[in-house]
């Protein structure tokens, strides 16, 4: 298995294939890594740049929050076939260590998805694969088509 740092070999192929990628996911170097939809998991990963860090030289909460909230919604995302966005309710980060600039991987785990919520997990881990983060968020199930198509 390749350590959170190293990239794989390619990307998978998933639903994402072919979709524009989102202005925010380009700005938080958004890769994907790893993909199982069955299972509602997925594996992302990001670049912390100079830009992204405050006064103490660690990466901006909110960043780190953007970057596990950006993990899990495409996971739901993937589970659902692309015909279903999430949109974030609550969303509740641990923060465990400082976020030094760099790359990182996002893990997130779609605990449950019903029709009209799904509950989701996520972690983000730093370049030596060490957890600076947990999360947990409510997301509103949409129909993706909606949403997608008004942009």
């Amino acid at each position: 298995m390749a350590r959170p740092n190293e990239l794989p070999a390619g990307p998978p192929a998933s639903i994402f294939d072919g979709l524009p990628m989102p202005p925010v996911a380009k700005t938080l170097g958004w890769s994907l890594r790893a993909i199982d939809p069955e299972a509602g998991t997925i594996e992302v990963g990001f670049t912390a740049g100079e830009a992204f860090v405050n006064p103490t030289g660690a990466v901006q909460g909110g960043f780190v929050a953007a970057m596990l909230d950006d993990t899990m919604g495409p996971a739901v995302f993937a589970m659902g076939k692309g015909e279903i966005f999430a949109p974030t309710l609550d969303l509740h980060v641990s923060f465990l260590k400082p976020a030094r600039p760099g790359r990182f991987v996002g893990k997130a785990k779609v605990v449950s998805l019903g029709k009209s919520v799904a509950f989701l997990e996520g972690e983000l881990f730093d370049a030596d694969g060490e957890l600076v983060a947990k999360s947990t968020a409510t997301a509103r199930v949409l129909p993706a088509s909606a949403l997608l198509s008004s942009q």
